[in-house]
């Protein structure tokens, strides 16, 4: 027992970052995502998808949501995907703050690790101004050292680019990274910059896919956090 305390906290001491994923981590963000996409579908023609549905639709960014919206429709088409693309793009990005904000207690934990010292960033398959605007009018300046959204030319998570990307632009190695996230995308992700992953079960899925897509550490809420790092 003595030898596991003191290895875990060898390890966990060694940790300077935090990156976190946006929707389902730092936003709950699934009404927004729902709301959008069925506009956009019912502009074409489509019907409505549940928003449970949608929890599992999302994940690997805006391009492969639309793809599996247009499939739940076996309509997974190169007409229909750059019609309802755009069509959805154009409504989110009017209005990104609809439905949206932080998870209860994520901004006390920011600023907390920020007080000791850990640099904060943020790593999502959302378009970058997106992001951008998401993080600009939910958090506090300061809050994150860095926010990344899907950037052209660069693969999204589970690639491990994005995620090594946010690591040198915050100055920390990815062996000093925690990446935080509630999807097995995100444990992949973290797994493929060889970061250690924490999966939270705050957001959209389920512990049973974190523990499969083998999380090392999983959470509740955020103020474990604190105790975790």
């Amino acid at each position: 027992y003595n030898i596991t305390v003191k290895i875990y906290y060898k390890e966990m001491l060694k940790m300077k970052a935090v990156i976190f994923d946006l929707d389902g981590t730092l936003t709950d963000t699934i009404a927004a995502i729902t709301h959008f996409g069925n506009r956009a579908l019912a502009e074409h023609g489509f019907g409505p998808i549940k928003s449970d549905t949608y929890k599992y639709l999302v994940g690997d960014g805006r391009t492969l949501l639309i793809h599996r919206m247009l499939a739940y429709h076996n309509a997974d088409t190169d007409e229909n995907f750059q019609k309802v693309c755009k069509t959805y793009d154009t409504y989110y990005e009017a209005d990104p703050m609809y439905m949206t904000d932080a998870y209860p207690g994520i901004k006390s934990v920011i600023k907390e690790l920020k007080a000791r010292g850990i640099k904060t960033a943020v790593c999502s398959n959302k378009p970058g101004n997106v992001v951008e605007g998401v993080i600009e009018k939910v958090f506090d300046k300061g809050d994150f050292d860095y926010v990344y959204g899907q950037t052209e030319g660069i693969p999204t998570k589970p690639d491990a680019a994005p995620a090594l990307k946010v690591s040198e632009k915050i100055g920390v190695p990815p062996c000093e990274c925690i990446f935080t996230g509630d999807t097995n995308v995100d444990i992949r992700t973290a797994k493929n910059a060889k970061m250690t992953s924490v999966g939270v079960l705050w957001g959209f899925r389920t512990r049973n896919e974190l523990e499969e897509a083998g999380a090392d550490y999983i959470i509740e809420k955020p103020e474990e956090y604190l105790k975790l790092i």
